[in-house]
């Protein structure tokens, strides 16, 4: 099956596995989608995620991650760039989410990264999603 935006493809599925409040779900691979895997487990949104092998194709498995009273941590993500219309932003208009309190992903010179590291390094990019 063909998926126009496999990033909000992505997004989409971690959001409905966390209302059903699932140990994890699964994503189909790719590099980009690895490496905002990698930024949700740096911040703490997720436990961990692996690349299985499931059938043909590689999937990563993300397991979600709950506090004591089985309440989501991750409580909410929104894509920002599509396919149909790009968003960008400077080094000096990264956008704040959740008054300083979510994050953005950014597609960056220096790879996917969050909105304080880019800051931090002075870099600006494609504004992937926003996690809070």
């Amino acid at each position: 099956m063909s998926v126009t935006d496999p990033i909000a493809d992505m997004l989409t599925r971690i959001r409905n596995a966390v209302n059903v409040r699932q140990n994890y779900t699964l994503v189909p691979a790719s590099r980009l989608k690895r490496a905002i895997a990698q930024v949700l487990k740096d911040e703490g949104y997720i436990t961990r995620y692996e690349v299985v092998r499931d059938g043909k194709f590689p999937m990563i498995k993300v397991y979600l991650k709950y506090t004591e009273e089985r309440e989501p941590v991750l409580t909410g993500l929104r894509r920002v760039s599509k396919p149909g219309c790009r968003v960008y932003a400077k080094r000096n208009e990264i956008p704040w989410t959740q008054a300083g309190l979510g994050t953005v992903i950014l597609s960056t010179p220096r790879g996917v990264i969050t909105d304080r590291e880019a800051r931090r390094l002075g870099v600006g990019g494609e504004i992937l999603c926003e996690v809070w």
